[in-house]
């Protein structure tokens, strides 16, 4: 199918540019977030403090203050009863890092917005698209506070669920953004065959389920349940999921206090984890056989980073004894979200052209 291509309206390189470091700073600020809640420090500030949380506790009584807050958290009554301060201070450091990362990107977003504004540098398609990331940014915002919330009373860790809605929410925006990237016309695009639009279409369906997958996945720490590999445990299917009894709301919502749901999230992780690895391959090779040398070069690398993905899922996941092991789970997130982008670049890539005024 032949595709028509168009001239889209001039973007600066300034403005491109703006776009690439939101792009990177969204990028780190999940990272930050996956940190964070591996070392359960996403509870250590009870407070959301715009202004004032800008600057952390500067004096010993200070961080007496702060710490006196978090022992009225069940986090503290429940599990961290026995930490000292030096301990606090570390976990402190990690949820504060991470709130000061976004409101870094607040400031970064929207003063040199004001500047392109008032020189006229954005063009109208992309307005519009800005107002849309702004509005995705802060509904991300709002929601990780609703996630903290969730874990300041009766439950000592953050709702995994929540949590799970707050990392789909980053990962939107982030697509968004560097969809809008693509779109200004920074990266010289290279049109796919259009009739490998089905075959990534249905991986970036499986790329995004696995994302919020692994949210629950997180947020349960369902990986402690089943530290094994390639079974869970000794079984290709936990026994909790063919026990009728065990599929009640109760054991749904109340996923801590039971098996259910950290089986059912880990065995529908792996299980998407494979599927994924099945449809890249087929891509491959339908790629190698017919595409262009930017597909085969694009699927190659996509290939590449599901491969390692999949082995730091199992690396990972046979490591969780007792606790998450932090490195290997940052690195899991890492090549998550480089396979999200460029899943979203091969989705971008493969759509017939069209004129860029019209906002597509």
């Amino acid at each position: 199918m032949s595709q028509t291509n168009t001239t889209s309206p001039p973007v600066s390189k300034w403005v491109r540019r703006w776009l690439i470091a939101g792009i990177i700073m969204i990028f780190f600020q999940i990272i930050l977030g996956g940190i964070t809640r591996i070392t359960g420090s996403g509870l250590s500030i009870t407070r959301w403090d715009i202004v004032s949380g800008t600057l952390p506790p500067m004096s010993e009584a200070a961080w007496h203050e702060a710490f006196d807050l978090y022992k009225q958290t069940p986090q503290y009554h429940k599990i961290n009863y026995d930490m000292p301060l030096q301990e606090f201070k570390f976990i402190f450091f990690w949820e504060y890092i991470h709130r000061l990362w976004a409101r870094t990107m607040g400031f970064v977003f929207l003063f040199p917005l004001l500047y392109f504004v008032s020189k006229r540098m954005i063009p109208k398609w992309l307005g519009k698209r800005l107002v849309v990331v702004f509005l995705l940014a802060a509904l991300v915002a709002s929601f990780g506070w609703i996630m903290v919330a969730s874990g300041l009373v009766n439950r000592p860790l953050v709702n995994a669920y929540k949590l799970s809605i707050h990392l789909g929410l980053a990962f939107l925006l982030l697509g968004y953004l560097y969809w809008t990237y693509l779109m200004a016309g920074d990266v010289r695009r290279v049109p796919f065959h259009t009739k490998n639009r089905k075959w990534i279409k249905a991986l970036s369906g499986l790329v995004g389920l696995q994302i919020i997958l692994g949210g629950i996945m997180s947020g349960m720490k369902a990986g402690m349940y089943y530290p094994s590999w390639p079974k869970m445990n000794g079984d290709w299917i936990p026994d909790v999921l063919t026990h009728t009894a065990q599929w009640t709301a109760e054991h749904i919502i109340q996923y801590d206090a039971y098996r259910l749901m950290p089986a059912l999230i880990q065995f529908l992780h792996r299980g998407t984890g494979y599927l994924i690895f099945v449809a890249v391959v087929s891509l491959l090779i339908i790629t190698l056989r017919s595409g262009n040398a930017t597909e085969k070069l694009s699927v190659t690398l996509l290939f590449m980073l599901v491969f390692l993905q999949l082995l730091l899922g199992i690396y990972t996941v046979i490591n969780c004894l007792g606790e998450i092991p932090l490195w290997l789970g940052v690195m899991h997130q890492i090549t998550a979200i480089l396979v999200f982008l460029l899943t979203f670049y091969l989705l971008y890539s493969s759509k017939p052209m069209k004129i860029i005024q019209k906002g597509v």
